[in-house]
């Protein structure tokens, strides 16, 4: 399933919420791909961008067919971070503007990490500043070898403010504070190296290949399950594992086993059939 198309039956997901700017696509199989379409731009970030990709991840948030996400860029590029029309206009921002400004980027991020469905960024190209930022939201990544990275905001005098929730924590701390006090570029195979990328292809045919990979695999899990999985990581990282943590985690499995998908889920495996999600 290679190239999804739009598809009115798919529960949950309103593909009008996508405007020029961004395309959303979704397979009756639950595959959806947000696109971001500002080719002639290299899909550089502009306050309409930022809406649109908002507006759509929010509402792959209620998709609940939706098993998976792919978010990629047009025209070969993944993003090249801030638009320079933008950057230019913010130059008489005030400080209230910055403000409000970096406020919707943050959003388009929150609701981006909020989606239940696995993410997975396709990059190729460039992914810079922002679009670096994207990738590091997204909960896998998958590059073509000859992908160039950068949080390059130093450079331009600037910190990577509203992304670094995100890039530390695909990365860590130490990471984190070398990439962005430098802002140099590195490749592919050193974004997989840091845990910023999961994976890294040869091509275009090896890129789609992994895609139809991931898919297939995703279409085998428990969608309410990878929801409840997402949750439970933003839930016990960085907590001290205490009485709390460990009560917190047992009702989890124990609300998931009597669920309906649990059930069916466990009813499957020990009857040697499919479930009911994977027919």
């Amino acid at each position: 399933m290679t190239n999804p198309i739009v598809d009115p039956l798919v529960e949950g997901v309103d593909t009008d919420a996508a405007s020029k700017l961004v395309r959303l696509e979704a397979s009756g199989e639950g595959v959806a791909v947000v696109t971001i379409n500002r080719p002639d731009k290299k899909n550089a970030f502009d306050a309409a961008l930022i809406r649109a990709l908002s507006e759509t991840f929010e509402t792959l948030q209620g998709a609940e067919h939706v098993r998976v996400v792919f978010v990629r860029g047009a025209g070969g590029t993944f993003s090249a971070g801030a638009d320079l029309a933008w950057m230019r206009d913010a130059i008489d921002y005030s400080e209230s503007d910055n403000r409000d400004d970096a406020m919707a980027m943050a959003q388009m991020l929150k609701n981006l990490w909020d989606v239940p469905a696995l993410t997975v960024a396709l990059v190729e190209g460039g992914a810079f500043g922002g679009g670096a930022g994207l990738v590091a939201a997204c909960d896998m990544a998958i590059a073509k070898a000859d992908a160039k990275f950068a949080f390059s905001e130093v450079k331009l005098g600037i910190v990577a403010a509203t992304i670094s929730p995100y890039v530390v924590a695909a990365v860590g701390p130490r990471t984190a504070r070398g990439l962005f006090a430098t802002g140099r570029v590195f490749d592919a195979a050193h974004a997989e190296k840091i845990g910023l990328v999961t994976e890294v292809v040869a091509d275009e045919a090896a890129l789609e290949a992994a895609m139809e990979q991931l898919i297939d695999g995703m279409l085998a899990c428990g969608p309410v399950a990878v929801a409840e999985s997402k949750r439970i990581v933003d839930r016990v990282t960085h907590e001290r594992i205490d009485r709390g943590v460990m009560e917190e985690t047992a009702r989890t499995i124990a609300r998931v086993r009597v669920s309906e998908e649990g059930q069916e889920g466990v009813r499957a495996f020990l009857e040697k059939r499919e479930p009911r999600w994977a027919e």
